[in-house]
């Protein structure tokens, strides 16, 4: 069987990539389809550049790192991939990758980690956060999203299957394609975690710093807990802006290191996880290391964090709420069972994942 993954882009390695890299694993004779790529991201997945095809995106200017402006020509770039010589299509879509072209005689999976964000339920906050609600390229920039959405429900039924990573996007698949979709969560590398029966004394959050992530809530709520120590690891557009919010008991540490984002991970007394989130690798990612999350009660941590058996629930985005879950935590938090923690994050192991994506695709 001839197989084809498509790729909205690989140009940085987040959680969408490891599913993307993940399946590649099953499938390793695969071609790769993308719009654009960078050759470092390719190197960290151990992919070969000679086995991925990219769009006519990748030769404009600075596409690597400005790729999203070029908005308008993504739909005919994902187009444009000729997959008529492959059995077996599997996109891995949060943006425009399920809308290749197949054939009535092949098989399309579509891996939806969420339909297109910034065209549909964040829309408005994408927007307002870019200072996009009036003038030209407001206006501009609101046409050609409009005119995504027109695609992206036109391109629906060339998805023969969709597999959604959490039930929270299977509801969002459902509301916004009126499509069911099979729920197959997201591996996480267990074994690239100790778990720490001992803790030290300090929280932890790590992200890109980009609003939706809510860093500045967490380091804004902390800055008024100075007797607790908070460590942030990540970088982005925000990273100054929160870094003028950081009080003495703060340490911004910037871009890290996997080995010092573990290390400080599995020292951690708790991973703090202030967004609304599609799924969330990372809080498993922290359980794997027997560290308790306090998480939003929104999104994908629903799934992943048992309540006070491997983290507690703030149910605000806050700092009254994030502040009381860091006082309950202080009060119960000697009750984690970091064997309990552990065991919740191996039922995302890899291996379920593979049992999980190939026994879907044996049944199709």
């Amino acid at each position: 069987m001839k197989v084809a993954l498509v790729q909205d882009w690989l140009t940085e390695l987040g959680g969408a990539e490891k599913v993307f890299k993940q399946i590649l694993d099953i499938y390793p004779d695969a071609d790769i389809y993308t719009l654009v790529y960078n050759k470092e991201v390719l190197k960290k997945l151990d992919i070969e550049e000679t086995k991925v095809t990219a769009s006519f995106i990748q030769n404009f200017p600075f596409s690597k790192t400005k790729y999203r402006n070029y908005l308008p020509f993504f739909t005919m770039a994902i187009e444009s991939f000729d997959l008529r010589g492959y059995d077996l299509v599997i996109s891995s879509s949060y943006c425009v990758a399920k809308g290749v072209l197949t054939t009535s005689t092949q098989k399309h999976i579509c891996y939806c980690h969420s339909p297109v964000r910034y065209a549909w339920d964040l829309h408005h906050q994408y927007l307002e956060e870019a200072n996009l609600k009036k003038g030209l390229k407001a206006f501009v920039v609101k046409y050609f999203l409009h005119k995504l959405r027109i695609w992206d429900i036109a391109s629906l039924n060339r998805v023969d299957q969709f597999v959604s990573n959490s039930n929270f996007i299977k509801e969002r698949i459902k509301k916004v394609y009126n499509r069911d979709s099979v729920t197959i969560y997201p591996p996480i590398e267990i074994d690239e975690f100790e778990y720490h029966h001992t803790k030290d004394d300090f929280y932890i959050t790590c992200s890109r710093m980009v609003p939706y992530k809510k860093i500045d809530l967490i380091v804004s709520a902390f800055s008024k807990m100075p007797d607790k120590k908070l460590i942030v690891i990540g970088t982005g557009p925000d990273y100054n802006k929160i870094e003028k919010l950081a009080t003495s008991n703060i340490t911004l540490m910037g871009y890290q290191t996997f080995a010092v984002l573990k290390d400080h991970i599995q020292r951690a007394k708790a991973f703090v996880f202030a967004a609304e989130e599609d799924f969330g690798i990372v809080p498993l990612e922290a359980q794997a290391a027997g560290t308790p999350v306090i998480a939003y009660r929104k999104g994908g941590a629903l799934e992943t964090v048992i309540d006070e058996k491997t983290g507690i629930f703030f149910n605000e985005q806050t700092e009254e709420s994030i502040i009381e879950a860091v006082q309950k935590f202080e009060i119960i938090g000697s009750h984690f069972n970091t064997k309990d923690i552990r065991e919740n994050a191996e039922k995302f192991s890899p291996f379920s994942f593979n049992d999980k994506f190939t026994k879907l695709l044996e049944n199709l």
